[in-house]
């Protein structure tokens, strides 16, 4: 294997591992089958198509439609008129392209490992919560806490997005083309956030890593969040993520504000009463 220290993504900071002990950081070989599929996962074909009508259908049997259909060999699947109902299309450990024809309620895609899914309509609270791997796209709008402690994989809403979005992030990217609301990128581990809009306040409050791209206006930092420097590296990454999903940033990528962590909470506990105040 390739010596990853070497690698570009380095200078971006996508790889740095300040945790003291064993390593967060975890390579397995493409070569091992078991590294590269979930117990219980279904041998699909991307050929065979499936749809159904969810209009009489509750959350439960939705999932359950969607289960059987994998299990058949279906790797294409249309579920039409899901009726804004909750927790739709959550525990999908395959890969599959799926497309929800309509909007979700609370808590859609949640738990995911691999599936390609896309959202004709809007989302509400917490959509693609604890997201593993995959990517979710939302053609319209979306509720808040929007990629809550996501993990992996590529997560777009074309439109605007509530409060708290990206909250305690672990990884993977999301995507708003519009704006997001306050407190957005609160308590971020990792990963990278991109706002092609404005962001309201408090954004990336108590930020421990990860890195946060604004296009448009912040109306303030949280603690701890700071300014930092474009490079040509953040300007390629950014132009090759947002190709992916036919987005541009309205007034540039290199106009873009990158907000990453200050690093002054790292070791809050063993700071000073009075430098607590300072910080907070």
């Amino acid at each position: 294997m390739a010596n990853v220290s070497e690698h570009a993504s380095h200078d971006m900071g996508m790889h740095t591992e300040q945790l003291e002990g064993r390593t967060q950081q975890v390579f397995f070989s493409a070569t091992e089958e078991e590294n590269l599929s979930q117990p219980f996962t279904y041998d699909v074909d991307f050929g065979r198509e499936a749809e159904f009508d969810a209009r009489e259908m509750a959350s439960g049997e939705v999932n359950s439609k969607i289960k059987d259909l994998m299990k058949d060999g279906y790797g294409s699947i249309t579920v039409r008129n899901p009726g804004a109902k909750h927790s739709v299309a959550v525990g999908i450990l395959n890969r599959l392209n799926l497309v929800l024809d309509g909007s979700l309620g609370y808590f859609g895609c949640g738990l995911i490992d691999g599936p390609n899914i896309r959202i004709t309509g809007r989302v509400g609270w917490s959509c693609a919560e604890n997201m593993m791997a995959g990517t979710v796209v939302v053609e319209k709008n979306a509720g808040s806490t929007f990629g809550a402690a996501i993990r992996g994989g590529d997560l777009v809403c074309k439109g605007s997005v509530g409060a708290r979005t990206g909250i305690d992030q672990k990884g993977g990217t999301i995507i708003v083309g519009g704006d997001t609301g306050a407190f957005s990128g609160f308590m971020m581990q990792r990963g990278r956030m991109i706002v092609l809009g404005n962001a309201g306040k408090n954004l990336g409050d108590s930020m421990y890593d990860g890195t946060i791209y604004i296009g448009g206006s912040i109306e303030d930092l949280g603690v701890d969040a700071v300014v930092a420097e474009m490079t040509p590296l953040d300007c390629e990454w950014l132009g090759r993520k947002l190709s992916l999903f036919g987005l541009e940033a309205p007034d540039g990528i290199e106009n873009m504000t990158k907000i990453v962590s200050g690093k002054q909470l790292w070791n809050y506990d063993n700071l000073e009463p009075s430098e607590k105040k300072l910080i907070l």
